[in-house]
């Protein structure tokens, strides 16, 4: 099978399987879109969801976000991992959009990158999701399902370098469902420890499914 070949049968089968692939974080802005995957990296979105509620209440925009100290907010958000840090960074965070963005969630990487918190991966989350950018967010799904599949070859061994994979070989009016699509696929089936292949759409498709040791 040829490499576009197998990535217009995971397109394929991702659209039928998936047809509303989304972010799982709650959010009703891009402001509070951006607290929540600063608050994601190594937690789960499920424990994210369940924190944001009181948090987007007490703190609706930047400026009152700004106008707090980490103590307060991690009060918050004690149950999620490194909660210090994470409430060092919000409050940073919104107080740089408020003295530089005139509290507005930038539109650009560059821009995204300089906020507190804010690294690559989450810079694109929000080009993606909020701006409909045509990026490729790698985190620890994306990375392992798009090496398992095949859809990156095993010299792409940083998510840089497996996010501009990524953004070459697909079309561009899919990168940003795409990106949903890994990570929904690699959090319920194909996951880090024991992938369900016997259930996959994808089996005897994909490059892992095809490795001896399933066939024993």
């Amino acid at each position: 099978m040829t490499k576009k070949e197998l990535y217009n049968r995971t397109i394929s089968y991702f659209q039928e399987a998936i047809p509303l692939a989304a972010t799982e974080l709650h959010f009703n802005n891009p402001y509070e879109l951006i607290v929540a995957v600063i608050l994601s990296a190594q937690c789960t979105d499920k424990r994210v969801n369940m924190i944001t509620p009181p948090l987007y209440r007490d703190f609706p925009t930047p400026e009152a976000l700004a106008a707090t100290t980490p103590e307060v907010v991690y009060e918050y958000i004690r149950s999620v991992s490194y909660p210090n840090s994470k409430a060092k960074h919000l409050v940073e965070m919104a107080k740089m959009l408020v003295n530089d963005f005139h509290s507005e969630v930038p539109d650009n990487l560059d821009d995204l990158v300089k906020l507190p918190g804010v690294g690559r991966k989450t810079a694109n989350v929000m080009l993606s999701v909020v701006f409909n950018q045509a990026v490729m967010p790698v985190d620890t799904h994306v990375f392992r399902v798009s090496h398992r599949i095949g859809l990156v070859p095993e010299s792409c061994t940083t998510p840089l370098a497996t996010e501009k994979h990524l953004e070459k070989n697909l079309p561009k009016e899919v990168v940003a469902r795409a990106h949903h699509w890994l990570i929904l696929h690699g959090r319920y089936t194909c996951q880090s420890r024991k992938p369900k292949c016997e259930i996959c759409g994808l089996n005897g498709i994909c490059k892992y499914s095809l490795k001896p040791h399933l066939n024993k």
